[in-house]
């Protein structure tokens, strides 16, 4: 609309003309919202209220005596209030570029004299102390002005050729050096020690590597040995058995050959034993006879004796084929010619005696014994040579 005015949202709209503004100004001031101004009966200017920016840039000394080269930036604006804007409307309206000017020198200002105040160790090491001085004590000045200071900020402190920062910087750089050193020397030995260890768990490996691998060679070698064995055992293990089924088939020959001795020799000695154990017994038999036929003198007691006697000295007789080897080969019939040649036997062995008994002289009577005894020998070689011959065959 013709005549109707509105300033940016950082900008002060001043009006000149008319009324006079708050506190007896020159001038209106309208931020925020429009306002109709008459034109040619009023006069619009605007004032920015935007943030500025001053760098400063100053030798100042310290207070021994060393002079330091110091880089600052100053953020300022000018104060939201009516008064700001009024006190900075008066001095920057005309020409606003100014108002980063004359900062600069009203800091240039406070920073020499607070610098001049402090040691070059207190202003390297308490930057943040030496920009909360220089703004506090340039907050008044700032304020009559209409501009307020946001930030303060030391970019750089030097002191050009006279090493004096650098000289007070060097037992630090010395220390920063030395933990570095000791930091790389840590790193290093670290680093040593991590290889060591590395090689260490390498050898381990390998050893433990080269173990499993022994291990496993021996168990494919004993396995190889058991293989190559395997054959020869088997072998041996069968002529072991062949072996084995030859000494037992030799015992058994020779168990057989024992009993063949046995029937040859063992069988024919005792039916040659028992042979004459009869000859003795019927010797025996016939010296008790004799000297009971003596003391009695009793022939037909001594008959009767002989008589008595006769089936002993049949039994003695028969008892000497009980160890002989004697074939029956006609059964009964030949059971039976056996039996009657041993009562034939004892017949004539009681002839004999009687013969030999009848005789009156003493000479007979001596050799009585030996004719009994040549019938009894006469009957025991007769089985004596059928045990020598073998068996007895009865047809």
């Amino acid at each position: 609309m013709f005549g109707y005015r509105v300033p940016a949202p950082d900008e002060a709209m001043l009006i000149s003309g008319g009324r006079r503004g708050l506190g007896g100004a020159p001038f209106r001031v309208v931020t925020g919202h429009g306002k109709f101004v008459l034109p040619i009966f009023r006069k619009t200017r605007f004032l920015t209220l935007s943030m500025c920016e001053s760098e400063v840039t100053e030798t100042c000394v310290t207070r021994q005596g060393i002079s330091l080269h110091v880089r600052a930036v100053i953020a300022f604006k000018v104060g939201n209030d009516h008064e700001s804007i009024i006190n900075a409307g008066q001095r920057f309206l005309s020409d606003q570029d100014q108002m980063s000017v004359l900062t600069g020198r009203i800091f240039a200002g406070h920073l020499r004299a607070i610098i001049g105040s402090m040691t070059v160790e207190e202003i390297v090491t308490e930057r943040q102390k030496l920009a909360a001085e220089v703004l506090d004590t340039s907050k008044t000045e700032m304020a009559k002005i209409g501009l307020i200071v946001d930030s303060l900020q030391i970019q750089s402190i030097d002191d050009g050729d006279t090493g004096y920062i650098d000289a007070m910087s060097a037992p630090h750089k010395a220390a920063i050096q030395r933990q570095a050193q000791i930091a790389q020397a840590q790193a290093t030995q670290a680093s040593v020690e991590a290889e060591q260890v590395a090689a260490r768990n390498q050898a381990e490996y390998a050893r433990q590597t080269a173990v499993v691998r022994a291990e496993y060679s021996a168990e494919v070698d004993r396995a190889q040995a058991r293989a190559a064995q395997a054959g020869p055992l088997a072998q041996a293990h069968a002529q072991q058995e062949v072996l084995d089924a030859q000494t037992e088939l030799a015992l058994r020959q020779a168990k057989l050959r024992q009993q063949q001795l046995v029937a040859e020799i063992v069988k024919p000695a005792e039916a040659e034993a028992e042979r004459i154990r009869v000859l003795a017994a019927a010797e025996a038999q016939r010296m008790k006879i004799q000297a009971e036929a003596a003391a009695s003198y009793d022939r037909v007691a001594l008959d009767r004796m002989l008589i008595d006697q006769l089936p002993q000295i049949v039994k003695e007789a028969a008892g000497g084929l009980a160890g002989a080897n004697v074939n029956v080969l006609n059964g009964a019939d030949g059971l039976g010619e056996i039996a009657a040649g041993l009562v034939s036997q004892g017949l004539t062995i009681l002839d004999s005696v009687r013969q030999n008994l009848g005789g009156p002289d003493s000479s007979d009577d001596r050799r009585q014994p030996e004719s009994s005894n040549n019938g009894l020998l006469q009957l025991h070689s007769r089985k004596d040579d059928k045990a020598d011959d073998g068996p007895v065959n009865v047809d």
